[in-house]
């Protein structure tokens, strides 16, 4: 399992640098791409795809999420992709109301979550790569979503065999230990830090002062939300009695399984790295 997961995680990896590299359409292709995948993946969770007819929601979430991302990468009119959002909301209102009895509000409160919850956030990876050096400040999202999660694991086991650990949250996440937080909310800033020094100064004018501890402090923050996500995710599965949400990736489940993190990383990185550094 191990090492399945890892050569997935290397797979991912390898396929996130090309398709930042290229950026524009082709970044924002692979995004549509994901965000269909985590629509359909939290809708089933949410059982939004049950019963007779219900596949309207399916394909209605999976126009409107192709649709905003072509607005993104077609349009510099950044009120577009709003209008997009605003137009999306409306059409299961319109959903909802046609149809009436078929959808209850739980129903259709469930698809506008799932629209906006990865489809939306996860749309800053595009924003991120989209800003002046974005190609370089980008990367600060994986940092701090996936280099977070990864030091407060080996944090996590170290310290459980030496000092003992105190858990973060026991009944939704029995495993997560508060000194594992600690680990990977410092590790991201370490993380964050380091690249920031020996790769991202070298892309930078020299007018650009103190990137290194801005950008530790964006990963910092990156990699505190970044386990909310993961825990706000688990939080779902275990309401909803379901150990993973899909199966695409091998050793690690679904989209959302993999992207939970990133999800609300993303935005946050974002606004924080452009403003920070002066971008916006």
């Amino acid at each position: 399992m191990f090492f399945k997961r890892l050569l997935s995680g290397i797979m991912l990896v390898a396929i996130s640098f090309v398709f930042i590299y290229l950026g524009g359409k082709y970044l924002a292709g692979l995004l549509t791409f994901i965000s269909c995948v985590a629509y359909f993946e939290m809708g089933r969770a949410l059982k939004l795809f049950e019963g007779k007819n219900q596949n309207v929601l399916m394909i209605f979430g999976y126009v409107a999420i192709s649709a905003y991302y072509t607005t993104i990468a077609l349009s510099d009119n950044i009120y577009l992709p709003i209008m997009s959002v605003i137009l999306t909301i409306i059409g299961f209102l319109f959903i909802y109301v046609f149809s009436y009895p078929k959808y209850d509000f739980e129903t259709i409160s469930a698809a506008v979550f799932s629209f906006l919850y990865a489809p939306i956030m996860l749309s800053f990876m595009y924003h991120t790569r989209e800003l002046e050096y974005g190609k370089y400040i980008v990367w600060i999202i994986y940092i701090s979503a996936w280099g977070s999660d990864t030091l407060a694991y080996c944090v996590g086991m170290l310290t459980g065999k030496t000092i003992g650990n105190h858990k973060m949250t026991p009944k939704l996440s029995p495993k997560k230990s508060i000194e594992g937080a600690i680990g990977g909310v410092l590790g991201a800033a370490l993380l964050a830090w380091l690249y920031a020094h020996f790769v991202l100064v070298r892309f930078l004018p020299a007018d650009f002062t103190g990137v290194e501890l801005k950008l530790a402090a964006v990963g910092a923050v990156g990699g505190f939300v970044a386990m909310l996500g993961d825990l706000a995710a688990s939080a779902i599965k275990r309401n909803k009695d379901i150990k993973d949400y899909g199966h695409l990736i091998p050793g690690h489940g679904g989209i959302m399984d993999r992207f939970d993190s990133m999800i609300i990383t993303a935005p946050l990185t974002f606004f924080l790295a452009a403003l920070m550094l002066g971008l916006l």
